[in-house]
């Protein structure tokens, strides 16, 4: 079986939106090798729902290209089956997939018009010209395009060059898009801008994309839910929300998002975990994966939802000193020094009408017990 964690059982159901079904895709037992040595997808167990957009989430290495690649059928599994509707497709050709393909580098013929680049699909499949045109136009209109027909890719901007890729891909009417981190070679306001186009038109459409990204904001902003590789395994799949509030595991915890990580020695007291930092101050949280009482843990708590406090303060808080005050523009950011200066605590304030810390303050650190995770390691 896949790695995953035990606390993210429930996210691997289907969406709870959506009835249960048969899924759309099965990974049954695919591991994937190339050199008969060190396996780049170690035991792959994953099923697809219908509709959803999934996203494959991880650094380099991990085995996310790998596995989309399975899918696509341009690498085959060393061991394992791949099945779609229930029926094993391993040793399907690529092109008998019948699946839309999004690549990072678009592959747009450059002596093809627009319209003759998403048009090629059907050409290839033999489709009559009237309905060609019709597919075409309504293709090129849902992806913003209308009035560039005519243009050839060179005349393009990226983002513009992109939408045509997605439209090819589109065109057929597959009933699954494939994406390959699509949108890495677009500038950062660019790329945000088509992410949120993307989520919409996957809302419209209803069609399954299976997206591949090592960026942790595009996966969290697009998908319904996320898979976390690393090292050949999924350390976790789960819902968006789910994934980034309640990490499996150490490395999801510091993957997604941002978090404060404090390290320390477990105390188990009464059905209570704690973390006990060296200066004798202690945190209660949750013991995600059961570590024993008396190891070496860190507590991992999401910035924005530690609570300031200025003043008298009680319950699960640190005592720590203001280090530096950093202005993010929709935000602060504090460093702050824990335990005698032995570790940092990064926090998220608003802004506000009141007077932010200053370097020097003294302040207390509130982490809400039910979101300060600590992990064994």
């Amino acid at each position: 079986m896949l790695a995953t964690a035990p606390s993210s059982s429930a996210a691997a159901l289907p969406l709870a939106a959506r009835p249960a079904t048969t899924p759309l895709v099965s990974f049954k037992g695919v591991q994937k090798t190339y050199d008969g040595v060190h396996l780049v997808v170690r035991q792959l167990d994953l099923e697809i729902q219908r509709g959803e957009f999934l996203t494959l989430l991880g650094p380099s290495g991990s085995g996310k290209t790998t596995t989309l690649m399975m899918l696509a059928g341009f690498e085959s599994p060393t061991s394992g089956e791949v099945l779609l509707d229930g029926k094993p497709i391993t040793r399907t050709p690529p092109h008998k997939r019948q699946f839309g393909m999004v690549f990072q580098n678009y592959a747009l013929f450059p002596h093809m018009t627009v319209g003759q680049n998403v048009a090629y699909p059907l050409t290839v499949r033999k489709v009559a010209k009237d309905e060609q045109a019709r597919r075409v136009a309504k293709a090129i209109a849902m992806t913003r395009l209308t009035g560039m027909a005519d243009r050839f890719p060179s005349q393009l901007s990226g983002g513009q060059q992109q939408r045509v890729a997605l439209a090819r891909a589109l065109v057929f009417e597959p009933q699954l898009v494939l994406m390959d981190e699509p949108l890495g070679a677009l500038d950062k306001q660019l790329r945000e801008h088509m992410q949120i186009e993307l989520k919409e038109l996957h809302r419209q459409l209803g069609v399954t994309f299976v997206y591949v990204t090592h960026d942790q904001g595009e996966a969290l902003t697009m998908s319904d839910r996320v898979a976390v590789f690393n090292d050949g395994l999924i350390q976790q799949l789960a819902p968006v929300e789910l994934m980034y509030e309640s990490p499996a595991n150490r490395f999801v915890a510091g993957f997604i998002g941002d978090s404060t990580v404090i390290a320390g020695k477990l105390s188990l007291q009464g059905g209570q975990a704690a973390l006990k930092l060296p200066d004798g101050q202690s945190l209660i949280g949750e013991n995600v994966n059961n570590a024993a009482d008396g190891a070496a843990v860190e507590a991992c708590v999401r910035p924005e939802r530690i609570v300031l406090h200025r003043g008298e303060f009680a319950g699960n808080v640190l005592r720590a000193i203001v280090e530096g005050v950093i202005y993010y523009g929709d935000h602060l950011r504090l460093l702050c020094a824990l335990g005698g200066g032995q570790a940092t605590a990064t926090v998220k304030l608003k802004l506000s009408n009141e007077a932010a810390p200053q370097a020097g303050d003294t302040v207390g650190l509130e982490f809400p017990p039910a979101l300060t995770r600590i992990y064994g390691l």
